[in-house]
């Protein structure tokens, strides 16, 4: 029959064609870029890492910490010791080494890990390692045991420590080398760092009073670095604008990228602030100091002027000993009456200096000086010929002016 023929039926042509090795090799290269870990993990301990990632009272690092334990922990031993170096760990918890620490110290705080000291090798004298365990807790709170079980499995976990303690106690009763024990990242919290990880500074606290968030604040800080300002000085040079603006985020905003020093303003405002306390502080000073000299006589070095301080030190009364009558000061005198005893230029009232003040005040006033002053006053002034050109001038002067009035006068007339 032609039907079953060869040309006719036509069934090799219809076959398809085998796949060309160029797009093998292009599917395989694809394979191989999306390619991952293809372990798997019980339900277990997917539990527990969920359950470890959603424990609000911890912070977020030991959450990230507690996740990976989880994932490394042996699901039907959850109380055997982890046999994970700190690299896996840092590495799922996608921690730094000195985070990694601060983690450590946070779940053992907290009661969820136990941290024996570090094993030595008895004979060779070498360190092991330190392994971690988890807790009753930890083991109930990620779902690692039956809570009808957490009652009997704390003894057998407590006997097997306290065998673990014994034995460790044991090694390190004898050492055989003489190395320094510990842990190995000791500063932990550096005095250099003045703030910890994840924390607002002091000054910037304040914010979330206007609605600013923790991680809004954060990244201000990094546009401040960028327009070469710090948000503090932003913060403390504009605060009293800031608090009362209705959208404190734009305006603070439009702050960071404006061109004002605010750091040149805080240095202004501090310099102004400490000499006005040098100010007041000086004047306490000096009210003191008068107060406690207020009643008292005081000369200068030549005995020529006596100051006299009032009872309430509001006023002086000063006397030269060539005057009449004494002056009396009663504001703007003190900051230099004290300035004056402080250099040493005006002394107290001694014997002494009373006596001679009071020798050079009776000189003044002796009867003979008294007699030669009103002999002067009675005397007339002798008339010179400038006396005499002067008042011929004044007396022309005076006639001009006269006849000038009496001019203008007729003509007006």
């Amino acid at each position: 029959m032609l039907i079953a023929q060869l040309p006719v039926a036509g069934e090799e042509n219809c076959r398809l064609l085998a796949s060309s090795p160029v797009g093998l090799n292009e599917d395989r290269a694809a394979f191989e870029e999306y390619a991952c870990d293809r372990s798997n993990l019980p339900w277990v301990i997917f539990r527990a890492a969920h359950r470890a990632n959603h424990v609000e009272a911890l912070p977020a690092r030991s959450r990230a910490l507690l996740a990976a334990l989880a994932r490394t922990v042996d699901a039907h031993r959850p109380y055997a010791a982890i046999f994970a170096r700190r690299e896996l760990l840092t590495g799922r918890a996608l921690q730094s080494m000195r985070t990694f620490y601060r983690s450590l110290d946070d779940l053992e705080a907290e009661g969820f890990i136990v941290r024996p000291p570090q094993k030595r090798h008895g004979n060779a004298g070498l360190f092991g390692r330190a392994y971690l365990h988890l807790t009753d807790k930890a083991a109930a709170l990620l779902g690692l045991v039956d809570e009808d079980r957490t009652q009997s499995s704390p003894q057998v976990t407590d006997a097997s420590r306290d065998a673990a303690q014994t034995g460790e106690s044991f090694s390190l009763a004898m050492p055989c080398a003489t190395v320094a024990d510990g842990a190995i990242y000791k500063d932990l919290y550096p005095n250099i760092q003045k703030r910890q990880p994840a924390r607002l500074p002091e000054d910037l606290q304040r914010l979330l009073n206007l609605g600013f968030h923790e991680f809004l604040i954060f990244k201000l800080m990094r546009e401040a670095k960028q327009n070469l300002k710090r948000l503090s000085d932003v913060v403390e040079a504009t605060w009293e604008h800031l608090k009362h603006a209705k959208c404190p985020i734009n305006y603070l905003r439009a702050l960071l990228r404006s061109s004002v020093d605010f750091a040149h303003q805080l240095r202004a405002k501090h310099a102004a602030r400490v000499e006005a306390d040098k100010l007041r502080n000086r004047a306490a000073e000096v009210d003191a100091i008068l107060k406690q000299h207020a009643g008292e006589t005081f000369f200068d070095r030549s005995t020529d002027r006596r100051f006299v301080l009032c009872a309430d030190a509001a006023e002086i009364t000063v006397q030269h000993h060539a005057e009449l009558s004494p002056r009396v000061r009663v504001a703007n005198w003190a900051q230099d009456f004290v300035t004056a005893i402080d250099e040493g230029r005006i002394v107290r009232a001694t014997p002494e200096r009373a006596s001679a003040f009071a020798a050079k005040l009776g000189q003044r006033i002796s009867p003979v000086n008294l007699e030669h002053a009103s002999m002067h006053a009675r005397q007339k002034p002798v008339r010179t010929s400038a006396i005499d050109q002067r008042l011929n001038e004044m007396k022309r002067l005076l006639r001009k002016s006269c006849a000038g009035v009496i001019a203008t006068g007729s003509a007006s007339g």
